[in-house]
């Protein structure tokens, strides 16, 4: 890493030392996010097909050692698991702002990280569920807290090297998500999944080492506590807290005791909180009588936002495991070669990479001209594209039902139809709940936002809990017909969502 590192020209604000034209730390958080990037998706490209892998299949050599779960359990798990990483990062943010500043929740964030995939390094199905709820929970610290760490290198956001920062960042979680599959993904599925797991605990390792090793490239802003919490807070919070983690441990106590606890006594309470928290925290800025006219109206509209996000989201993490299920058992092999299914978690960072600058240098363009789309009209196109994502998928469906493995270029596809409607909705989606925030919410809409990718992944979860087969032709044009039509409902109401918008555009 110090091979990137230049002296700086005179006059260049921030550190003595740049990283590409930037203060130095970005490195540092470059390497850290792509590390935990890595370990990530990593883990994530392995965990639905380890979830149904059964026995060993000496015809497709398959290792087996997996849970030997049900397509529609493994997919709720899944589902729930990624709800969970958002969702845990308001409490995230949270403790950044309010118990131990951002640079130390990203080091516990790192260690717990670490010990969940660690744990999923362990055979057995106990270990495997404290694994995924450790990463969970430090995935959610880390999400929340690192991003602020790279706003805190600049000189505010009048700073001109600001916008760039971001985008090598981003570049960085992309390389790492890129990677993993490869590497993570053919290790597991090919070796010994729990070999897999170990890898992905190796990337977290790395991406902390790096953290802790140039630490004192950071901004000292990232150790402060912007707003410690009083005696009598804390407190109150541990009090709140310790008669929750009582209730629910008397709750399941009883369940266990009973003999009649099954997995959905897990799964079904976190797929409903998932899906109610998000609504509860709408309701609650709605009500918030502090709240002038026009942030009011402004609310109005970011509830349409909201969820289209949702709606999106629902589709598009499917990549990871009803995408991922097709790819394992009904793709065939491109010239010869058979990919692995893992493989096939690397085409959206591939693309993502490869189409950012060009949709980038297109808005621009456009914009130039005139004729750039507005906000409402970019999140419509992004609902259209991944509902014709799911239509194109009903196509390879089809022919695979007799038994016939398609060619994989039927998912390439998907990816990328997928791919370009993230680029229209989701960097879109960021601005516009930024400038859609009420001043007495500005840092808490951040989160707000990623409570959409959590209503959508627990919309998934509580069909797959209900039995319903996500797997199934009738399913897939039923959610690409839902996207589509929100799409266009949101086109065509343009104007009205306008109005409530304001001045924002």
């Amino acid at each position: 890493m110090a091979s990137s590192l230049t002296t700086a020209s005179a006059g260049t604000p921030g550190s003595e030392k740049t990283f590409l034209g930037h203060p130095r730390g970005l490195a540092t958080l470059f390497f850290t996010e792509m590390w935990e990037r890595f370990s990530y998706y990593g883990m994530r490209a392995l965990l639905v097909l380890y979830l149904v892998s059964g026995g060993a299949d000496a015809a497709t050599g398959s290792q087996g050692g997996g849970l030997a779960m049900t397509a529609a359990t493994a997919t709720a798990i899944y589902s729930v698991y990624v709800s969970m990483v958002y969702l845990m990062a308001m409490p995230g943010g949270w403790f950044g702002d309010r118990v131990w500043g951002a640079r130390k929740t990203v080091t516990i964030a790192g260690f717990v990280i670490m010990a969940g995939h660690a744990s999923l390094a362990i055979p057995g199905q106990a270990m495997f569920f404290v694994g995924l709820a450790l990463v969970a929970v430090g995935s959610g610290l880390l999400k929340a807290n690192i991003s602020t760490m790279v706003g805190h290198l600049y000189n505010g956001p009048e700073d001109p090297r600001r916008d760039g920062g971001f985008t090598l960042f981003y570049i960085g979680i992309n390389l790492g998500a890129f990677i993993a599959p490869f590497a993570v993904g053919t290790l597991g599925e090919k070796v010994n999944w729990h070999l897999g797991f170990a890898l992905a605990a190796v990337g977290m390792g790395l991406g902390l080492a790096c953290f802790l090793a140039f630490t004192k490239g950071l901004s000292p802003t990232s150790s402060v506590v912007p707003n410690p919490l009083s005696a009598e807070e804390k407190k109150r919070i541990l009090v709140k807290a310790s008669l929750v983690v009582a209730l629910a441990a008397v709750f399941y106590g009883v369940i266990v005791g009973l003999d009649v606890f099954t997995l959905n006594w897990a799964l079904v309470p976190l797929t409903l909180a998932g899906l109610l928290i998000p609504i509860a925290v709408l309701v609650r800025i709605k009500r918030d009588k502090d709240l002038d006219k026009t942030e009011q109206s402004k609310m109005n509209g970011y509830i349409w936002f909201f969820v289209a996000a949702a709606i999106f989201w629902m589709i598009y993490d499917q990549g990871g495991s009803t995408l991922s299920l097709f790819a394992d058992d009904k793709t065939g092999s491109i010239f010869g070669f058979d990919p692995s299914a893992t493989w096939y978690q690397s085409l959206n960072p591939m693309f993502v990479m490869a189409l950012a600058p060009v949709f980038a240098y297109l808005w621009l363009w456009l914009a130039r001209k005139n004729q750039e789309p507005n906000t409402i009209v970019k999140f419509a196109m992004g609902l259209v594209l991944v509902g014709a994502s799911f239509f194109v998928f009903i196509v390879p469906m089809s022919m695979a039902g007799d038994g016939t493995m398609v060619s994989p270029m039927w998912l390439v596809s998907i990816y990328m139809i997928q791919t370009i409607g993230e680029l229209c909705l989701s960097p879109v989606g960021l601005s516009v709940t930024t400038k859609m925030a009420p001043k007495k919410y500005a840092s808490q809409m951040m989160g707000v936002w990623f409570l959409a990718v959590t209503a959508g992944d627990c919309t998934t979860g509580l069909l797959s809990l209900a039995g319903v087969d996500l797997n199934g032709t009738g399913i897939i044009a039923l959610q690409a017909t839902l996207a589509v039509g929100a799409g266009l409902a949101v086109y065509m109401y343009r104007k009205k969502v306008q109005a409530m918008m304001g001045g924002v555009h």
